[in-house]
């Protein structure tokens, strides 16, 4: 899908950290500021425990997660709009993105000094707020010039793209996200090609200690009151504990150490899933002795276009698919007793693909 979600958040927030418990592709950890120069990209894979259902059902050679793009982007302080820290050549990459992870600080340790010089996990996020609320200001303003030239030749559309580009200016100066500005759907097009940072969605992760994975802390409560009115996720996940559990070899090791824990589950495939929802992102499923296959598409496609991220020659010469759904072929055991039990489905060119939707396409070019 090509689709990319950025993890961003003040520096020495433990970002890094979680981003490595991830991925393969490790970023450096340090105790220090400034310390990372390049951003790292990583295809992650997304957990997802229907797979090994359906290995039970129908033996195969190998399992294909499907994957979603992250990329780890250095920490940002005050004035990186203007160019401190690594400011603008960062913020150049977050502009490329599709969606955003916020990470905030919610855990104290005087052996990671706080770029700040004190733990408040509001205050990041107002900081990293403000940045790119600055950097959205200039985009806006250098588009309403370029609008109100083509406007004195009496162009009706730049003129309506002024009026609306001047709401979001207003949006923005009162310090507000450019994606809870009161305009309308078919407005948003105004803004389509400046690439607005604060019109990308959120989801906000609290880095806690060990001792704060299972309930949160004070600095928790503090961001979902700050967080109340964005209609925006939050997740609680210790860094530091993801990345012990992360060193371990075995599946039965990291179960134990879960356990221990309280955990049922590794916070980051939590936070893998969220974030491939985030992207408006969904899955099917391929079903066979040579692969089980789980196909990234996003939400809405229409099946000769999920026929198509297979490979192009299946949506060129669509003619329908077959579909199961996972619930009705997991819980009655095979393709065989699903058409006896009705629910085997013949679709056309308009069906709409749901998540978990078992494909075989039919095609001929």
């Amino acid at each position: 899908m090509a689709l990319q979600c950025g993890i961003i958040g003040i520096a020495n927030s433990g970002k890094s950290t979680i981003y490595n418990c991830m991925s393969k592709n490790k970023a450096e950890v340090t105790n220090y500021a400034f310390s990372s120069n390049k951003s790292n990209v990583g295809i992650i894979d997304v957990p997802d425990p229907r797979l090994k259902v359906l290995e039970e059902l129908q033996p195969t050679e190998k399992l294909i997660p499907a994957t979603v793009e992250i990329v780890d982007i250095p920490g940002l302080v005050k004035g990186a709009s203007k160019g401190e820290g690594v400011g603008n050549q960062f913020l150049g990459d977050i502009r490329n993105t599709d969606a955003l992870i916020h990470v905030l600080r919610c855990f104290d340790n005087e052996n990671l000094p706080h770029v700040d010089g004190s733990v408040d996990p509001v205050r990041d996020k107002e900081t990293i707020d403000f940045e790119l609320q600055v950097k959205d200001l200039e985009a806006v303003d250098k588009k309403i010039i370029r609008l109100e030239k083509i406007a004195k030749s009496g162009d009706k559309d730049a003129k309506k793209g002024i009026e609306v580009l001047k709401i979001y200016k207003e949006h923005l100066e009162n310090l507000q996200h450019a994606r809870t500005a009161p305009v309308g759907e078919d407005d948003e097009k105004y803004v389509a090609d400046i690439f607005l940072f604060t019109m990308k969605p959120v989801l906000y992760v609290c880095n806690v200690d060990e001792a704060s994975a299972n309930v949160g802390n004070h600095y928790v409560e503090k961001v979902k009151e700050a967080i109340k009115e964005e209609s925006a996720e939050l997740l609680v996940i210790a860094g530091a504990l993801e990345a012990d559990i992360a060193e371990l070899e075995t599946a039965e090791e990291q179960n134990e150490f879960l356990s221990d824990a309280g955990l049922s589950e590794p916070g980051v495939n939590k936070l893998i899933r969220s974030a491939y929802n985030l992207l408006n992102l969904t899955s099917f499923f391929t079903v066979g002795p040579k692969e089980i296959r789980a196909w990234t598409i996003k939400k809405g496609m229409n099946a000769p276009q999920a026929a198509g991220v297979i490979h192009s020659d299946l949506e060129r010469g669509f003619i329908r698919a077959e579909v199961m759904k996972y619930n009705d072929f997991t819980s009655l055991g095979s393709e065989n007793k699903v058409k006896e039990a009705g629910k085997f489905r013949v679709e056309g060119k308009a069906y709409i693909v749901e998540d978990g939707d078992i494909l075989h396409i039919r095609f001929n070019v």
